[in-house]
Order: C-alpha cells, then structure tokens, then sequence
C-alpha cells in the first residue's frame, strides 16, 4: 500500500534501490501481471515469494518496542499528513486563530488524526504479510533487500501480527475517541463536516483491511479524498462553513497526496497485482497509466490558475504557487522520458511540500492585508 504520504515509505511506497521501470511499469507486466492474469491469480504472493514473516529479533524494552510501533505507524514518514493542520489554522481569520475553543478543537482533532493514520498503517502492514505483497515489494526472489527493512517491522520480527493488529484496533479507537471530543468541543457542527468525519474514520482504515477498499478499485479515491477531509472537516467545526478558498486549497492537499501515490503504485504493479490490489497503475497499460499521473498533473495546474482566475482565491494565488507548478512539470516531464518511478515520487515529495509552504505564505498575506 502506499497511502500517498509525501514524507517517505507509507506502505509499499519508498526511495530503495529497485531497479527503475518505464513508464507505467510495461516491464512489471511482461514478468508478473500478465502470469498473474493467466492464471486466473490475484489474491496469491508472486511466484517465489514466501508470504510469512521474516524471522529476526524482536523488540525489547520500552524503547526498543516504542520504537517498533512507531515504525509500524510509519510515524517519521506521515507527518507531512499533519501539515493540514497548518494549512487550515493560517486559512482561519487572524481574530479566529487564537480562540480557545479553535486551538482546543484543533488540537483533539490532530490527536484523532494521529490514532486513525496510525491504525490505517498497521492495518495495512498486517495485511501486506498475511497476503505477501509487501515480501513481494521490500524482498527481491533472492531475499536481498529491495528498500529498508526496518520500515517494516512485521518482515524484520521486530513485531508480531496480533500485536499489530492490536495496536491497529486501538489506535482506531484512539482516533474514535478524539474525533468525538473534537465535535463535541468545536463551536460549530455542521453536518456535513460529521458527515465526512464519519466516512473518513469508516473507510479510511479499510483500505487495505475490512472491505479491503483498495483491492476494489477505490484505493486512489481514499488517498485523495482522506487527506482532502483532514482540511476542510476540522476547519468546518471552527467556522460552520467552508469558503472555495478553503475547499481549492484542501482539493490541492489531496491532489498532492495521490501525486506522490500514483509513482509508488507503478513501482508496485507486479505485487499490487500478485495480491489483487486494484489500481489505475495495474490495470492500464504503460501508456494509459502515463496519460492518467498527466491529467492528475493538470488538474493540479488548471486548479490553482483556475481558482486565480475565477475568484475562488485571490487573484495572486497562483503565483504564490509557482514554485510547486514548475516542480510538478520537471517531475512529470521527466518521468514521461526515463520512467523512473522513483524518482519521480520523491520529485513529488518535494513539491507537495513546496505548494503547502505557498499556501501557508497565501494565507498569511491574505489575512495580513
């Protein structure tokens, strides 16, 4: 899995050392999907891949075991989700900001917010090992490292499977919980921020678990779309509605997320498939899945200038942007000429932090003036 987390290596996303596929992974097909398809497959480990555990020493002590979970909730590298937080606080009137019942319904979301990331990536993880995919994308046929390991604490034994799926139901809980206070203490609940609460902390950890969202083809709607609701949700229980501007600059968060996602899911397509997982990368050919990350890359151009341009920003809010368009351009352009997945992801990771540092700069010069 990789949830789009710009940060790092959510799920099977990361910075490893396979070796790069063209464009849309035609060469993934000719060794894995098409053997995968033609053996009516799809819900087995690829062919050499054990789907168990990788036996090594677990972790003991407190912090030896405080770091293992952390690991597990892929703590180091979602913290670019939490940036949503700083998005929405600079979108919020400078009189607004700073009110207690704002800054303590901000912060019992962000405490929620971390309980359902955390339970969407052990889920994930318990999942990646019952099925194989993630031996599949972390371990070549000969067992040699394809990316770190330790980001993988179930393959390196540091953890078990019942203590992740533990620590994953707990921290669902967690998040319940906090989500909860959060609306009971926000001074406005409009229904529609309950609403997309609500589905978020319902689907969200049921990517890869549950109804196994992802495996039905909804995977690149939750990456967009979770990330998206952490926006505007928390700023609806502040203010009671929701301005374009708010909903332009979340729709962009979201983009930015899947921006990142789609590169690890043509990495993945030959494990992805192994398992059954159901994405645009898998399923399209080489040149489909190029012509799909480009109109994502569009979208991503044409919004921000569009929302200059017919108002729903400020009229400079584009060029507070540029920086972030002309990263996405070199990471598209230069993925549709060498194919290196990659490398275009971490090309992603740049730019997303990029366009939320415009945004936060918007923001502060739209309420400074």
């Amino acid at each position: 899995m990789d949830t789009g987390s710009p940060s790092g290596a959510v799920g099977r996303s990361g910075t490893g050392t396979d070796t790069p596929r063209r464009a849309g992974g035609a060469g993934a097909r000719a060794d894995g999907v098409t053997a995968t398809r033609a053996s009516g497959a799809g819900t087995a480990p690829s062919a050499g891949v054990s789907s168990g555990p990788a036996v090594g020493t677990p972790a003991t002590g407190a912090r030896g075991q405080l770091v293992a979970y952390a690991r597990l909730a892929k703590f180091e590298f979602v913290l670019d989700y939490y940036l949503s937080m700083v998005v929405l606080w600079t979108a919020l009137a400078g009189s607004v900001r700073f009110a207690p019942d704002t800054l303590t319904t901000l912060l019992l979301f962000l405490l929620g917010e971390v309980g359902v990331i955390s339970a969407v990536m052990a889920l994930d993880d318990v999942n990646g090992i019952r099925d194989g995919s993630d031996r599949a994308n972390y371990l070549g046929t000969g067992g040699t490292p394809l990316r770190p390991l330790e980001r993988k604490p179930l393959l390196t034994g540091a953890l078990t499977v019942d203590q992740a799926t533990r620590f994953g139901y707990l921290s669902l809980l967690w998040g319940a919980v906090f989500w909860t206070a959060a609306a009971l203490a926000a001074p406005e609940r409009p229904l529609w921020a309950l609403v997309v609460t609500g589905l978020v902390l319902f689907a969200g950890f049921q990517y890869s678990w549950g109804l196994k969202l992802s495996y039905r083809g909804f995977g690149e709607v939750l990456i967009m779309g979770c990330p998206l609701v952490i926006v505007v949700a928390p700023y609806g229980f502040v203010t009671g509605h929701l301005p374009a501007t708010v909903l332009v600059q979340a729709v962009l968060f979201g983009l930015w997320q899947i921006l990142v996602s789609c590169y690890s899911n043509t990495k993945d397509i030959s494990g992805d498939a192994a398992v059954g997982r159901s994405t645009v990368a898998v399923h399209a050919s080489a040149r489909g899945n190029l012509l799909f990350i480009g109109a994502l890359s569009a979208a991503d151009l044409l919004l921000t200038v569009g929302a200059s341009a017919v108002g729903w920003a400020p009229w400079w809010f584009f060029a507070a942007l540029l920086p972030e368009m002309a990263l996405r351009l070199r990471q598209f352009t230069s993925f549709s000429r060498n194919g290196d997945a990659l490398l275009a992801r971490r090309r992603g990771v740049v730019a997303f932090r990029t366009g939320v540092a415009g945004i936060v700069l918007a923001n502060l010069i739209h309420f400074a003036s």
